[in-house]
């Protein structure tokens, strides 16, 4: 539904007679007047339908591979590009952040051509000074060993594919290097959903900030994916508006963060603080989404009508459903961005950064256990506040039901596998020789293997939606509180969809493999436990499982990470130090 908020005296312009009362809401034809606020909210549900401009892939071509020669070279200091390409291959995002430093820069010269050099009428053709300027990108992803880059063309020295701002991603954890393609590729075929455009990139770099810069020569960097960068250039592109809001979401569950998320001139803002929970990519007036906030907050408003207020639900579910189907996890509280254009109150989801998805067969490879784990289905979402009230609700429940079961006549092995096929045979050759054949996840039997198992990913995928709308949802465990006589461990309640008397199981373990047990409690109703007795120094494990009326079991959110990175699910780790006392592990999640 749209909603505009006018003034009165327009309203009067456009409604030529209507009854104002204190308090009341008069509604004539398409215009709803709220009088306490003075302002006209004109509702029209198809209007607030979200349309991507599908004109910008008529002629994608999504298996071509372009050519990209980038020279680099050292610049200013007062554009912080007087550093080397050592410096900005050796550094990660973290480290600037230990160094308090602006990410490190260098000047480029960025041409597009074909393996045979740059092509006349293309960016960069014919120039010999620099047309941009070159910073690492990502966050994780800046601890690889290979780079991925942020090229920004300069202002006057043209556009790539429209484009001023070049994002080119290794995907190095994807052993396929096409997953993040693949699904906007998909993405751009959906209705009510928001896609980006891709491209494949061949990259040669020509170092001058060496010291040998006179003999330096072009080196073959091997593939890349370009993937579009949200800003108001893209809005525009996409037919959306370009001064509306936009966040970014790099943790953010829609709790309300009243310490965090406030107004820019209130004495409490901290931009930076701010930006940890929701990067600030577009309007920075943030009325509208502490409105909201405060709404998915409030449980007292019944969140249908949240929805209806804030939300639009086929780009809503759409987005849910296509983050489940295409097992997408790491969405709960990252990798999407907010989006909503000045005159309304809606706020959409555009998706960003899919490197993750149709991943089952090939974690099962690389022996990531996926035992236990609550990052399946609607589980994975239940520790959003957003998602976690839509979910309780029957209804809109069921509305998501029915936009999963949508997406699966779209998203068919049929389809998956002639994508996926085409995509393997550009990637393979690239993959499997220098450079990056030293930095390949997987041999090439096993790249093909997974390739070969995509088509059915998704119907595993949603039979895990299936089995996560039978099991209790995950929860989590407090710190253990001490006492005279030991400890106390309290957790949440698990909610069950069925209402179902949940049960749990705990465990206390001085090893992770849970063959040492201390202790075990099964099959208590109430979510606590409390240890009676002297523990000896060292470390322990507690596991909590909640377990329903039907069999179907569920661990809490908690995890411990073990130093082979493998997450144990349900897992809380603590110490018990010289002194006795009980120090929860800091690094555990």
């Amino acid at each position: 539904m749209k909603r505009i908020k006018i003034t009165i005296a327009l309203a009067a312009i456009m409604v030529l007679s209507a009854v104002f009362c204190y308090g009341c809401k008069t509604v004539m034809n398409d215009v709803l007047i709220d009088e306490k606020d003075k302002t006209v909210v004109i509702t029209n549900p198809d209007e607030k339908k979200l349309e991507d401009n599908k004109l910008l892939y008529a002629n994608d071509d999504d298996t071509s591979v372009v050519v990209m020669y980038l020279t680099v070279s050292k610049g200013n200091s007062s554009e912080n590009t007087n550093h080397t390409w050592k410096e900005i291959n050796t550094y990660s995002v973290y480290d600037y952040d230990e160094m308090g430093v602006e990410r490190y820069a260098v000047n480029g010269l960025l041409q597009v051509g074909d393996e045979n050099g740059p092509v006349e009428g293309e960016v960069g053709y014919g120039e010999f000074v620099p047309n941009a300027t070159v910073t690492i990108r990502g966050q994780t992803s800046s601890k690889f060993k290979q780079k991925n880059y942020k090229i920004e063309l300069k202002d006057g020295k043209g556009l790539y594919n429209d484009q001023r701002t070049i994002n080119l991603n290794k995907h190095q954890r994807d052993g396929i290097r096409f997953r993040n393609k693949i699904s906007f590729d998909i993405l751009e075929e959906i209705d009510g959903m928001i896609s980006m455009q891709t491209q494949f990139v061949h990259l040669y770099v020509k170092d001058e900030t060496a010291e040998n810069a006179s003999e330096a020569a072009f080196v073959d960097y091997g593939l890349y994916t370009m993937v579009e960068q949200p800003n108001k250039s893209y809005l525009t592109r996409h037919g959306l508006d370009s001064n509306a809001h936009l966040y970014k979401i790099n943790f953010f569950e829609f709790h309300r963060y009243p310490d965090v998320i406030v107004l820019k001139n209130d004495l409490n803002y901290d931009k930076k603080a701010f930006e940890e929970k929701i990067e600030i990519k577009g309007d920075d007036d943030h009325s509208k989404l502490i409105a909201m906030l405060e709404d998915v907050n409030d449980t007292a408003m019944p969140i249908k009508d949240v929805v209806d207020k804030w939300f639009e639900t086929d780009n809503l579910f759409s987005w849910l459903a296509y983050q489940i189907l295409m097992g997408n996890i790491d969405t709960q509280s990252r990798n999407v961005f907010l989006y909503s254009p000045q005159n309304m109150n809606t706020w959409y989801f555009i998706s960003w950064d899919f490197d993750g998805d149709l991943a089952i067969y090939e974690d099962e490879i690389q022996g990531k256990s996926q035992e236990g784990s609550w990052e399946k289905g609607v589980s994975n979402y239940w520790g959003n506040k957003l998602f976690q009230r839509i979910l309780k609700d029957d209804e809109l429940r069921a509305m998501l039901d029915d936009k999963i079961n949508e997406f699966l006549k779209i998203l068919t092995p049929e389809m998956i596998a002639e994508k996926a096929n085409a995509y393997a045979a550009v990637v393979r050759p690239y993959l499997y020789r220098y450079p990056d054949k030293g930095y390949a996840p997987l041999t090439e039997s096993e790249f093909d293997s997974v390739v070969a198992n995509l088509p059915y990913e998704i119907e595993k995928n949603y039979q895990n939606y299936l089995d996560s709308l039978e099991n209790p949802m995950p929860f989590f465990i407090g710190r253990p509180q001490q006492t005279d006589t030991g400890f106390v461990l309290v957790w949440d309640n698990a909610y069950d969809f069925d209402a179902e008397t949940v049960t749990y199981r705990l465990e206390l373990s001085r090893n992770l493999e849970f063959t040492e047990l201390v202790d075990e409690v099964r099959g208590t109703l109430l979510p606590v436990y409390e240890y009676k007795g002297t523990l000896e120094p060292g470390q322990y494990f507690v596991r909590v499982t909640a377990t329903n009326g039907s069999g179907k079991s569920q661990t809490a959110f908690d995890y411990y990470v073990t130093d082979g990175s493998t997450k144990m699910y349900g897992v809380k780790c603590f110490y018990v130090l010289q002194d006795g006392t009980i120090v929860e592990d800091a690094y555990a999640e």
